[in-house]
């Protein structure tokens, strides 16, 4: 079975060999193929062959496109920083006053340098993956996007100050990220990620204002184009956890924080839960003992749609061999 038959099964609750790999990689894996962050952030060919090394390596069962939260912050025109091997940074908010929104472009994402590098990550990676491994575009989500354009301090500030002008902001963001999706799926993605880290910082109703419209907008739009839709919000998301559901992802990234079997059990039917063993605690810190059982538990809690991963990115310095201990619980789950 290959990883695009092992996804397109699972998430129909049909039986597959194992349940699918579908840990977040970045800064691992940059590092592990012997590459400074900077060229793994600004050549498309390191993004590539960084996942490449996940697959082959780790049965990773998708390429993946993400890098850093900066590509459209940086073709919205922010100044971005890329410290020879560290991470980005964005030091001076693009709209640090309210009235800058008046003059922000609006980006091309197919002319635009940074989102640009993706797309032909993404289509370097299709000519790999080909039929038999999926290929997953990434876009920020509304919310997460104009925190980067703002600052995440500001951002918090303005739901309660000028929410008005915020949700004018969000309109500006969801559209660049329907049209960069768009793009990844016509260069071949079959999975558009979409990430919304801050939406975890505020309340439900919040969440239901100033995210969730939009996450629905793009998912839509994405399903329209004939691909999948994955959500990934960092941190303890339990109390938006209904809500996350309405966005209409078909898979739903969990971090540890969040109890799985719970989430799965009330949910499961409507979308595919992935996660959550602790990235610190377990597969950076743990032994590969540690790291076996965490999967193997995880895989039960999460019933036969769930995807295993980690609930965020692997951290840089993982041992390898306690990601190679992930892959053997996920083949002995169905053995023994």
């Amino acid at each position: 079975m290959n990883s695009l038959q092992r996804m397109t099964q699972r998430l129909q609750g049909a039986p597959v060999d194992r349940p699918p790999n579908f840990n977040i990689y970045m800064t691992f894996a940059a590092h592990y193929i012997h590459e400074p962050l900077y060229r793994f952030y600004l050549d498309y060919r390191v993004l590539a062959e960084a996942n490449r090394a996940m697959v082959t390596d780790f049965a990773v069962d998708l390429f993946q496109s993400l890098s850093d939260p900066y590509r459209e912050t940086a073709d919205f025109g922010a100044q971005i920083e890329f410290p020879p091997d560290g991470l980005p940074v964005c030091r001076q908010p693009l709209l640090a006053d309210p009235q800058d929104l008046r003059r922000l472009p609006k980006p091309d994402p197919a002319a635009s340098l940074r989102m640009l590098d993706r797309l032909q990550a993404v289509r370097l990676m299709c000519q790999w993956g080909g039929d038999e491994i999926p290929v997953m575009g990434w876009v920020e989500g509304a919310l997460a996007e104009a925190g980067d354009l703002r600052g995440s301090s500001s951002l918090l500030l303005d739901v309660y100050d000028r929410p008005e002008w915020l949700e004018e902001l969000l309109e500006r963001c969801v559209e660049v990220a329907i049209e960069f999706a768009r793009l990844q799926i016509e260069a071949g993605a079959r999975i558009i990620g979409l990430g919304d880290a801050i939406a975890s910082q505020i309340a439900p109703a919040m969440y239901r204002r100033f995210a969730l419209p939009y996450e629905q907008r793009i998912f839509s739009a994405v399903h329209a184009m004939g691909a999948l839709a994955r959500l990934h919000i960092c941190g303890n998301t339990t109390r938006l956890l209904p809500d996350m559901v309405a966005s209409g992802a078909d898979i739903i990234d969990l971090d540890w924080m969040v109890d799985l079997e719970s989430a799965a059990s009330r949910y499961g039917q409507q979308a595919a839960f992935c996660g959550n063993f602790n990235p610190v605690g377990v597969i950076l810190q743990g032994s590969p003992a540690e790291v076996y059982a965490a999967a193997r538990y995880c895989v039960q809690a999460g019933g036969p749609r769930g995807f295993s991963a980690a609930g965020c990115e692997i951290p840089d310095q993982t041992p390898p061999e306690n990601l190679r201990a992930h892959l053997r619980a996920l083949q002995d789950v169905f053995i023994s």
